[in-house]
């Protein structure tokens, strides 16, 4: 795998970070390089794993799921088989979409998208089910200043 990049292919990625729908056409006509050669290091960046998927973003209010949940765990167990059946739990549910294991004094982090508090409750439920968990807490976003999937790329 090729380990570095230039502007150009930067440029590349910026740019289907803020649109992965454009044709080759148009981002080479953005990017101000030629269609095959814009084609050829799109192929590449993917080859290459730079580029590891195209998505959708999609409206979490207008699919009823509106409330962003953060999941703060710690815990007293850290062994192998116990760790197993965390990732195994947490990677079931589809309402899980980030899960971190942190530094510091937090063992894990994650969050969740729920219709509303209840749903959240049925959500902890089914995981403390799975896994035993000391100490669980959650704090609800009230707002949501910055959200963003983009990878800076053009700084360094």
């Amino acid at each position: 795998m090729k380990d570095e990049i230039d502007q150009i292919d930067r440029k590349i990625l910026a740019e289907l970070q803020r649109d992965a729908t454009l044709s080759v056409d148009q981002l080479s006509e953005r990017i101000s390089l030629s269609r095959n050669a814009c084609w050829r290091r799109m192929r590449r960046l993917e080859d290459d794993g730079f580029i590891v998927g195209r998505v959708a973003l999609v409206d979490a209010d207008k699919v009823g799921l509106g409330l962003s949940v953060f999941i703060i765990i710690r815990t007293s167990n850290h062994d192998p088989e116990w760790l197993a059946r965390f990732r195994a739990a947490v990677v079931s549910f589809p309402e899980i979409t980030g899960v971190y294991r942190m530094s510091g004094d937090l063992d894990y982090v994650l969050r969740a998208r729920v219709s509303d508090v209840k749903a959240y409750d049925r959500l902890y439920q089914r995981l403390i089910a799975k896994v035993p968990l000391s100490d669980v807490s959650a704090s609800f976003v009230m707002e949501e200043i910055k959200e963003t999937t983009v990878v800076p790329v053009e700084l360094r």
